[in-house]
């Protein structure tokens, strides 16, 4: 979703407190760190109250993250699937994830890239449903508070020193987010093992 899109329907949505979360929500689904910048920058504008907009990142990207868990989880039940991974072997990985259910998902909330295969690896192979659910809540809090409050900041001082150019900034901020991550796994990739 372009970011002139996702503001515009915010700004269409102004003073519909459930259109603009389904809107914030719908766009966590697409890219859920554009999203939460965005979303920051429309509360730091006056234009979104932040507890609808904290509430609605945070119900968007827990529902994402459910949603891969149990995409995972119904691959299990494929005959394909039956065959790619016999039994012994998802007998196997469940046994290995089960005790590392909740540092598993932490770590992929925070390097880009991890959460999909993650996700859907844990579902696919029945890790605890409970201990997934609790972890993807405490990654999100912890994870979009951070971002959003960053962005919260920033998005203030944008808009007083870049005015209309805000959203170039943003852009920028958004791809340094994304080299970050990609530098972090890149750098953890490259580690000697212990």
């Amino acid at each position: 979703m372009p970011l002139p899109s996702f503001t515009a329907l915010l700004a269409a949505a102004a003073g519909m407190k459930s259109l603009q979360a389904v809107t914030i929500v719908s766009g966590t689904f697409i890219l859920e760190d554009a999203a939460t910048l965005l979303a920051a920058m429309q509360v730091a504008s006056g234009a979104l109250s932040l507890p609808l907009a904290l509430g609605s990142l945070y119900a968007g990207i827990v529902l994402g993250d459910l949603g891969l868990y149990g995409l995972g989880w119904l691959s299990a039940t494929h005959g394909w699937a039956k065959r790619l991974v016999p039994q012994q072997r998802r007998d196997i990985g469940h046994d290995w994830v089960k005790p590392r259910v909740i540092p598993l998902v932490l770590v992929s909330r925070f390097v880009p890239g991890l959460r999909l295969p993650t996700y859907t690896t844990l579902g696919f192979l029945h890790a605890p449903f409970w201990q997934f659910s609790l972890a993807a809540i405490l990654a999100t809090l912890v994870w979009t508070t951070g971002l959003f409050f960053i962005s919260l900041r920033l998005g203030a001082l944008m808009m007083h020193y870049l005015g209309i150019w805000r959203w170039a900034g943003l852009g920028v901020f958004l791809i340094i987010i994304i080299l970050v991550g990609r530098l972090a796994t890149k750098l953890y990739n490259q580690r000697t093992p212990p």
